[in-house]
């Protein structure tokens, strides 16, 4: 299995080499060169299996040579053992052909779990081996920096760095962040929103004097092994469902794109999914774009759906690739128009693409709010905002002759005021995390300033 760059010019590379170099050396992201598939019979024979045994059948394909079928099988068992349901990613039948898809109950408490807890093993195993060691340098709008230092601090083989945007995030999510006390993890609050980050984190890949000196990797989802862990519950959860014998459809509330472009490949191996629907806050640069054609940036404004306070959605890339036929060059040629000039237009071909496989919808503040509040009420479900947002879309957009499954990406307690606000509930933090308000903070407020960055992160390395 080899990988290619969706711009076209980057060495080609194994699953290993792809995943731990992160963003590919010509600013693209890495994908498969194809894509394995599923016969109707594979699909039937994962019911009733766990969760990772279905992990397993369905990753391993992707991996090549790079883990033995041991071994991969190892890394799986312990990147899942501890979460807090035996089922891993649970349904929940919220109406009549309406499941909410929890996955909330790794060690953050977010969907990010899920592919971080697993990449933290892949990343151990294959640095041990080689004898090597990496900087990790992660953006977040809240739930990756966390679930990225969970899964890496303490390791041998790791520093890591996560940048958030400060004043930006939940208190939740910047505790999880800010309280680890192992040595090799930095929490760094930029002055800036989640794009400024993002824009810093492409900048250090693209800078490869540091990028070597400091011999940086990347675990955002810019990573394809952060995509491919998120494959497999699009698997588990439509099993569950009785596909491969029903079709059934996803809405995935996203701000970057990568949770549903995970189900996008899960498509493309063969699992019959009817329709997968974008759920947007205001941020809507993707239902914009999907209902336009027109992919053009606009201010960032700041919500109580924090994680999706995006502009630049940095996995919409990767479907872009497909949308116009693999070709690299006109894919670098878009993201060169949304480098220098804030946007481009998708062209009409490539946009009927993106339409058969994408829908799409934009929720208010108020209607999230208005959500968390009916589904407590008359669906015995609190619901976090992101969640909530997937929920009111799929309610106006499902179907009575496809189940459909909502993506519920993150507890309700990692958003307490806003659901608070909305349901008269407080929800309160598992027993593991009752005492994080307790715990002191760790954090570097830093300006938006790549050598000002780039400086830090050589300091922290070398003390």
């Amino acid at each position: 299995m080899k990988y290619v760059s969706t711009r076209g010019s980057a060495p080609v590379l194994t699953f290993e080499d792809a995943m731990l170099s992160g963003l590919a050396r010509d600013g693209g992201l890495y994908v498969p060169e194809t894509i394995p598939t599923m016969s109707a019979d594979d699909i039937r024979a994962l019911h009733g299996l766990s969760y990772e045994e279905t992990a397993f059948r369905v990753m391993r394909p992707f991996v090549g040579d790079s883990f033995s079928d041991e071994t991969f099988g190892d890394l799986i068992s312990k990147a899942y053992a501890g979460f807090g349901h035996g089922a891993r990613a649970p349904l929940v039948q919220l109406a009549p052909g309406h499941f909410l898809l929890e996955l909330f109950h790794g060690p953050t408490l977010a969907f990010k779990d899920f592919a971080m807890q697993l990449i933290g093993q892949l990343f151990q195993e294959a640095l041990t081996r080689r004898g090597e060691r990496v900087t990790i340098v992660g953006a977040t709008s809240g739930d990756t920096g966390s679930a990225a230092i969970e899964a890496f601090k303490g390791l041998d083989a790791v520093d890591v760095f996560i940048l958030f945007p400060h004043g930006r995030v939940s208190e939740v999510q910047r505790r999880q962040m800010t309280t680890p006390s192992e040595s090799n993890v930095h929490a760094i609050a930029l002055d800036g929103h989640f794009d400024d980050c993002q824009a810093r984190l492409k900048d250090m890949f693209n800078h490869f004097d540091f990028r070597d000196e400091v011999r940086l990797a990347g675990v955002n989802s810019i990573n394809w092994a952060r995509v491919l862990a998120q494959v497999v519950y699009y698997f588990s959860s439509a099993v569950s469902l009785g596909a491969p014998d029903r079709k059934v459809s996803f809405t995935v509330p996203t701000g970057n794109f990568g949770d549903i472009f995970a189900g996008y490949i899960a498509k493309k191996m063969g699992l019959p999914i009817d329709r997968l629907v974008v759920a947007t806050n205001q941020n809507d640069i993707l239902h914009r774009c999907l209902s336009t054609g027109g992919y053009v940036t606009d201010t960032v404004t700041p919500s109580i759906s924090p994680s999706m306070d995006i502009q630049v959605s940095s996995n919409f890339e990767r479907a872009l690739f497909d949308a116009y036929g693999r070709d690299g060059n006109a894919v670098a040629q878009l993201m060169d128009e949304l480098k220098n000039g804030g946007g481009f237009n998708v062209s009409q071909g490539a946009l009927q693409s993106l339409r058969e496989h994408f829908d799409s919808g934009r929720v208010s503040e108020e209607e999230t709010l208005a959500t968390i509040a009916m589904a407590n009420q008359s669906m015995g479900e609190l619901l976090c905002p992101h969640s909530a947002i997937g929920v009111k879309v799929a309610e106006d957009q499902r179907n009575s002759d496809t189940p459909m499954i909502t993506l519920a990406t993150a507890h309700p307690a990692k958003f307490p005021e806003a659901v608070e606000k909305a349901s008269g509930i407080r929800p309160d933090l598992p027993e593991r995390m009752a005492d994080l308000f307790d715990r002191e903070e760790r954090v570097t407020r830093a300006a938006n300033d790549l050598t000002a960055l780039e400086t830090l992160i050589k300091d922290r390395i070398a003390s």
